[in-house]
């Protein structure tokens, strides 16, 4: 599949989660390098609780400690749905340090953008991203409680 971009993710690729509309986005830990010839994303969002390193490609930091929840929930919606909207055109990526944690809650956040009932959305992404992703007890509570701006509780 092609977007605007160049090439999108292989579905087969390590880390590519498939939303149910189809959109790709990657997942990836920081800590474990790219492999050699790993295609490089166009846009990659980086949830650590201080500054990424710079990268050859465009990205944002959202600031999102280990273990924890995202400092500013209001930016990290606003980021997560932009996410969403590029990943139907482009390579997007999703990190954090272990690539677990804070990245299978950022993609269960953009599982239920795309449409999965929010109480089913860490199931989903265990299911096809990370049998261990999503770690603690707030960060599920906080994929529950997720719902697209302007979408009542």
């Amino acid at each position: 599949m092609t977007g605007r971009l160049g090439p999108l993710w292989d579905p087969g690729d390590a880390g590519v989660l498939r939303l149910p509309s189809g959109r790709l986005v990657r997942g990836r830990g920081l800590r474990r390098v790219l492999e050699p010839g790993a295609p490089a994303p166009s846009y990659g969002v980086y949830l650590l609780g201080k500054r990424p390193p710079a990268v050859p490609w465009e990205s944002r930091w959202l600031r999102w400690p280990d273990f924890r929840l995202p400092f500013d929930r209001e930016e990290a919606r606003s980021v997560l749905l932009e996410v969403w909207e590029r990943a139907a055109s482009e390579r997007v990526e999703v990190a954090c340090g272990g690539g677990r944690g804070r990245t299978g809650t950022a993609l269960a956040c953009l599982a239920v953008l795309d449409g999965v009932p929010p109480g089913d959305a860490v199931a989903y992404v265990r299911e096809h991203y990370d049998a261990r992703a999503v770690e603690t007890p707030w960060q599920k509570r906080y994929v529950r409680e997720f719902r697209p701006a302007g979408t009542p509780r």
